[in-house]
């Protein structure tokens, strides 16, 4: 945090000594505050460039979580489990530890910016670091004044490690302290996001939206050798590397009049060989509800079991497919809103490899729909209902499909642009769960055995 400090500080004292820096003046980015719900994508504006300009941001939030979870675990379990003294923790009704974000932007050039992104306090790493950083081109004068001019009118170009574009879910969603563009506390169930190292090219026009990327596929760089242990003399080489990720979108946005505006988009992701991670396992803050069905410490076997209380992330109050090898998803996102009222939908179909070196194939499909009803006189206020299902298997060997569903409403005030206080009640819900994680007379009791959690949270956002 001290090394961010002393980069802000850099920053203006170089102001300070020279005159041709100016601050705030940022072509085509996305606003922050309540002025960036309901944009996707990248932007054209018509901010003027006037030579080297910096901005300094940030988005810090506060909950207070009021919630209880439950499972069909029996007080006494019988023969031949000798499992005693297990029972699901509850929480404790308190405020959870605050995130904060700090973003830095520069234009370096007429339609050039540079932008880094930085994680200030987050749940899963003690220190400050950085969560992506990017440069985007929106015009290529630097080579020669109008070069593709025409063409450029309409494209954009990214390259940097960032938040990859899959989906129009990930623009309405939670992201550490940046919680504000979000009508509620908790993201779709199975979460699309992560931060690759790669390039997306851009072209909008006449309502058309289109996106085509690629990423070296790797959460974590690295340049060692990737090796998979051979699973038997079947299976493929052993020693094999890392492919890239393709991305790509396509849709269609128009408002159709001043009270309506419609928006379908289509996307795809696509990795035959997976990293050090996957689509839904990139997360690296967290979100929304947190410790959640976790278990007290208990005997098995006269063994002692530890409790299970995690308190830096919320791998319980999500779906993680756990693709290994390959994985392959599509997502559509239908959006209407007419004056206050908004819908927004996702239709989620992944698929993917269960073990490095096994290519068998499992699903996992996802549908989410939000209703908002947005009023006031700068629709300051708004209501809001969302309904979220999984399905889906957690590996190949496992005999049937499990679903985990949510029921999320809330309500929420923007004192502020950059100001939103909202107040969230959620039920979550774990179906078909096996009772144990393997044979009964050995294995630890499934906290997800008819699982459900519900409660209240209070959240408190800031971001400019």
């Amino acid at each position: 945090m001290r090394k961010t400090y002393l980069l802000a500080a850099a920053l203006l004292s170089m102001a300070a000594v020279n005159a041709q820096v100016s601050f705030g003046h940022i072509q085509n980015r996305i606003a922050r505050d309540k002025n960036g719900i309901n944009v996707f994508d990248v932007v054209k504006d018509s901010v003027q460039y006037e030579g080297l300009s910096v901005e300094i941001g940030a988005a810090f939030n506060m909950d207070f979580q009021a919630i209880n979870s439950f499972n069909d675990q029996p007080v006494n379990f019988p023969a031949p489990s000798k499992i005693t003294g297990y029972r699901v923790m509850n929480t404790e009704n308190n405020f959870v530890l605050p995130a904060a974000d700090m973003t830095i932007g520069a234009q370096l050039f007429d339609g050039v910016r540079v932008n880094l992104d930085i994680y200030l306090a987050s749940r899963h790493h003690n220190d400050t670091y950085a969560r992506g950083g990017y440069l985007q081109i929106d015009k290529l004068d630097f080579i020669k004044k109008d070069f593709l001019a025409d063409v450029m009118k309409y494209a954009t170009i990214k390259i940097g490690q960032m938040e990859n574009n899959f989906g129009d879910a990930h623009f309405r969603s939670s992201d550490n302290g940046a919680t504000l563009r979000n009508a509620f506390v908790g993201n779709n169930i199975m979460n699309a996001f992560t931060t690759e190292m790669g390039i997306e090219l851009y072209y909008n026009r006449n309502g058309w939206v289109s996106m085509l990327g690629a990423t070296n596929g790797n959460l974590n760089q690295g340049t060692q050798e990737v090796t998979f242990p051979t699973l038997s003399p079947a299976t493929p080489d052993a020693n094999t590397s890392v492919s890239p990720t393709i991305l790509a979108k396509l849709g269609y946005d128009k408002q159709i009049d001043k009270d309506l505006r419609v928006r379908l988009t289509g996307s795809y992701y696509h990795n035959a060989n997976l990293g050090n991670s996957n689509l839904y396992s990139s997360s690296r803050s967290g979100f929304g509800f947190w410790g959640v069905l976790n278990n007290s410490a208990y005997k098995n076997n006269g063994v002692d079991v530890p409790s299970n209380y995690n308190s830096t992330s919320t791998p319980e109050a999500t779906f993680n497919p756990g693709f290994k090898n390959w994985a392959t998803s599509y997502m559509i996102n239908p959006f209407v809103k007419y004056k206050g009222i908004e819908f927004f939908g996702t239709a989620e179909l992944a698929s993917g490899g269960d073990k490095a070196g096994v290519d068998d194939k499992r699903t996992a499909d996802q549908y989410a729909g939000e209703l908002i009803y947005r009023f006031g006189k700068t629709e300051q206020f708004y209501i809001a209902g969302k309904y979220n299902t999984v399905s889906g298997k957690l590996s190949n060997a496992d005999a049937q499909k499990v679903t985990v569903d949510r029921i999320e409403s809330s309500i929420g005030w923007f004192m502020t642009k950059n100001i939103v206080a909202k107040l969230d009640y959620v039920n979550q819900n774990y179906r078909d769960y096996a009772q144990f994680t393997g044979n009964p007379a050995t294995a630890n009791a499934n906290n997800f055995y008819g699982g459900k959690f519900n409660g209240l949270v209070f959240e408190a956002a800031i971001s400019f």
